[in-house]
C-alpha cells in the first residue's frame, strides 16, 4: 500500500491529573486504522520502577515508537535514580539528535507522584499548568473538561475518569475502556 493511500493509525487518549498529593495517569484502549477500530483494549498506561522508584507513564502514538522510548526512558531513570525530570530532558535529548528516533512518532505523559511532565519528539518536556495534561487523538477533549472539573470538589481520579468519558463521547478515536494508574507523591 503506497503512504499516499495508507490511512492511518489513530486512537488512545491520556489523560494525568495531579490533586490532593497523587497523579493519576488514566488512558483509553482505542486503536483504529482509518475508520476501522482494531482494538478497544489496548493498555497504554503503565507503571515501571526503575530503581525501585515508582514511575507511572501513558503514551500516545504508535505503540512499538512508544515502547522504545519507555525503554530508554527506564535507562535514564536507572542512571539518575529519583531525578525525574532530569532523565525526561535526557531522553528528549536523545530523541531529538537522534537519527533513529527522530523517526519516532509518540507522546509521553510521565509522573512520580510528584511531578508531572508531558514529552515529545519536538524535544519537549513541558510540565502543565492547572495541574493537568492531556495527550493523543481527543487530548484536547479531556484537557478541557478536566480543566472544567478541576474547579469542583472531584478527586483526581474522578476528575480524570469523568474527563475520559467526555472525550469518549466528542472523539471517534476515544472510547471508554480505560486504563487507570494512580501514584501518590
Amino acid at each position: 500500500m503506497a503512504d499516499d493511500t495508507f490511512p492511518g493509525w489513530h486512537g488512545t487518549t491520556i489523560i494525568g491529573v495531579r490533586r490532593g498529593g497523587e497523579v493519576v495517569v488514566a488512558g483509553d484502549g482505542q486503536v483504529s486504522l482509518g475508520q476501522t477500530v482494531i482494538k478497544g483494549t489496548a493498555r497504554k498506561v503503565r507503571r515501571i520502577s526503575p530503581g525501585g522508584r515508582d514511575v507511572v507513564v501513558g503514551f500516545a502514538g504508535s505503540t512499538a515508537d512508544a515502547f522504545t522510548l519507555l525503554e530508554r526512558l527506564e535507562k535514564k531513570l536507572e542512571a539518575a535514580p529519583g531525578q525525574l525530570v532530569r532523565a525526561c530532558v535526557e531522553l528528549a535529548k536523545d530523541w531529538r539528535t537522534d537519527k533513529y528516533l527522530q523517526k519516532l512518532e509518540a507522546m509521553l505523559i510521565v509522573t512520580d507522584g510528584t511531578t508531572l511532565l508531558v514529552v515529545t519528539g519536538a524535544g519537549d518536556v513541558l510540565e502543565p499548568e492547572h495541574d493537568v495534561a492531556a495527550i493523543g487523538s481527543g487530548g484536547n477533549f479531556a484537557l478541557s473538561a478536566a480543566r472544567g472539573l478541576m474547579e469542583t470538589d472531584l478527586s483526581a481520579e474522578d476528575i480524570a475518569r469523568k474527563a475520559m468519558a467526555i472525550a469518549a463521547d466528542i472523539c471517534v478515536y476515544t472510547n471508554g475502556n480505560l486504563t487507570v494508574e494512580t501514584i501518590k507523591a
